[in-house]
C-alpha cells in the first residue's frame, strides 16, 4: 500500500538518519579503541628492542671458574647481568690463552639498570643509582639493539629472556595442527557434501560439527588432556600434544569452510563430468576439489590463525613450562608464543612488561600476515559463477 502521508516519510527518514548516526558512532568508538590499543602496545614494546650495555674491565683469572662474578670489579658486579657472567668460564675454557689477561668489553646490564636508564620504575638501591650516574658521565653505558630477544629462549632474568624457543614451538605446533586437521577435515567435508546419504544420522553429525565450531576452546584443552596425555600417554608439554589438541579445535572450522567452498561449485560441473562418463570420485577429484581449493585454503589459513593465537587449551596440556632452549623434536617439551606472553604477563618483575608487549606485537604480525594471505588467496583465485 502506498502511503501519502508526509509525516510517515519524515518519520522513516528520521529513523534512517538515527540508525546511520548510531552505526557511524559505533565505528568511531571501535576505531578509537583500536588506535588506543595499538598505540599503547607499540609504545610499550619499542623499548624491548633496545637493551642497556655497560663497558667493564674483565679479569680472566682462575677464580672465575668457580665464581664468575669475580671477573669484574665489585662496583660493576651488581650492574652486570648474571646471565652474561655465567658465560665467562666457558669462554675461558674455550680459549685458555685469556688466563691472566684483562680487557674491557660491552656486557649486558641488569634489567633494573636498563629500566632506570629508560626512565621506568625499578628496584635499584640509592648507592647503585649514584654509581650508575657516575659511570654514565664516564660514557660506560650505551643502548644497543636487543638481538637476544629474537635469538634466545626464556629466562628467569628479564634482560636474558627471548622468544626464540616459543617461536620454534609455535612452528612445530602449527605443523602438527596442519598435518592432522587439514586432510581429515577436507576428506570429512567431501564425504558429507558429496557422498553421505541424507538421513537423520548425517543431519545429527552436521549439527554437532557446527556446534563444535562454537564451543569454548578450553574444552578442547580438557579433551586433549584426557585423550592424548592420559589415555595415549604422549609426552606432556610436547608439540605433538599441543598440535593435536589445536587440530581438534581447528577441524570443525576446516570442515565448515570446505563444505561451503564445495557447495559454491555449480551443479552443472558435476552433471557435465558425470555425463562424460566420470565416476563420482573422478568428478570430485578432477573437478570439484581443484575448483574449491582456494576457498578450502582460505578457511584453513583462518583456522590455523585462530589456533596459533590460542592459549587456554595449551595451558591445560602443560605448554607453559619454562623452556630456555628451542625444542629439537616434536616430542620434546616446548612452549608457544601465546603461552610465553601469558607467562611474562604474570611475572612480578616490571622488566617483563615491555617484553610482553613486544611478544604481543610479534604475535599480531603473524596473525595479520596469515589473515592477509587468506584474503589474497580468496581475491586472486576466487571464481564468480
Amino acid at each position: 500500500m502506498l502511503h501519502t502521508d508526509p509525516q510517515f516519510y519524515r518519520r522513516r527518514l528520521a529513523k534512517e538518519r538515527l540508525f546511520r548516526a548510531i552505526s557511524y558512532t559505533a565505528i568511531a568508538v571501535a576505531s578509537v579503541f583500536l588506535v588506543f590499543f595499538f598505540a599503547d602496545i607499540i609504545g610499550q614494546s619499542l623499548t624491548a628492542f633496545s637493551q642497556t650495555e655497560i663497558r667493564v674491565p674483565i679479569h680472566f683469572t682462575q677464580e672465575i671458574l668457580d665464581a664468575p662474578e669475580s671477573a669484574v670489579d665489585p662496583e660493576f658486579a651488581p650492574l652486570v647481568s648474571r646471565g652474561v657472567l655465567r658465560l665467562l668460564p666457558g669462554e675461558l675454557n674455550a680459549n685458555p690463552r685469556l688466563l691472566g689477561t684483562t680487557r674491557e668489553e660491552w656486557m649486558l646490564a641488569t634489567a633494573e639498570v636498563d629500566q632506570y636508564l629508560k626512565g621506568k620504575p625499578n628496584r635499584l638501591k640509592p648507592r647503585d643509582i649514584r654509581t650508575i650516574e657516575r659511570l654514565q658521565q664516564e660514557g660506560r653505558f650505551r643502548m644497543a639493539w636487543n638481538w637476544g630477544f629474537l635469538t634466545r629462549g626464556d629466562s628467569k632474568l628479564p634482560e636474558m629472556a627471548g622468544i626464540l624457543a616459543a617461536a620454534v614451538g609455535s612452528v612445530y605446533v602449527l605443523l602438527v595442527t596442519l598435518a592432522f586437521s587439514f586432510p581429515i577435515g577436507v576428506m570429512a567435508a567431501i564425504y558429507l557434501e558429496e557422498f553421505a546419504p541424507d538421513n537423520r544420522f548425517m543431519q545429527f553429525i552436521e549439527v554437532n560439527i557446527n556446534n563444535l565450531a562454537a564451543i569454548p576452546s578450553i574444552l578442547y584443552g580438557l579433551l586433549g588432556l584426557a585423550i592424548f596425555i592420559q589415555f595415549l600417554g604422549l609426552p606432556r608439554s610436547s608439540s605433538v600434544v599441543g598440535g593435536l589438541t589445536l587440530g581438534l579445535m581447528t577441524l570443525p572450522v576446516i570442515i565448515i569452510s570446505t563444505r561451503t567452498a564445495i557447495r559454491a561449485i555449480p551443479s552443472s560441473i558435476r552433471e557435465g563430468a558425470l555425463a562424460l562418463g566420470a565416476t563420482r570420485w573422478q568428478m570430485v577429484w578432477d573437478h570439484i576439489l581443484p575448483l574449491s581449493l582456494p576457498g578450502i585454503l582460505t578457511g584453513t589459513i583462518i583456522g590455523l590463525a585462530r589456533a596459533i593465537g590460542e592459549t587456554a587449551p595449551l595451558i591445560l596440556v602443560g605448554m607453559v613450562a619454562y623452556i630456555p632452549q628451542p625444542a629439537s623434536s616434536f616430542l620434546e617439551a616446548t612452549s608457544v608464543l601465546p603461552a610465553q606472553i601469558y607467562t611474562w604477563a604474570s611475572d612480578s618483575q616490571r622488566a617483563f612488561v615491555e617484553r610482553t608487549a613486544a611478544g604481543i606485537i610479534i604475535l599480531l604480525i603473524v596473525l595479520l600476515s596469515m589473515n592477509a594471505l587468506a584474503i589474497f588467496l580468496r581475491s586472486k583465485y576466487e571464481r564468480k559463477w
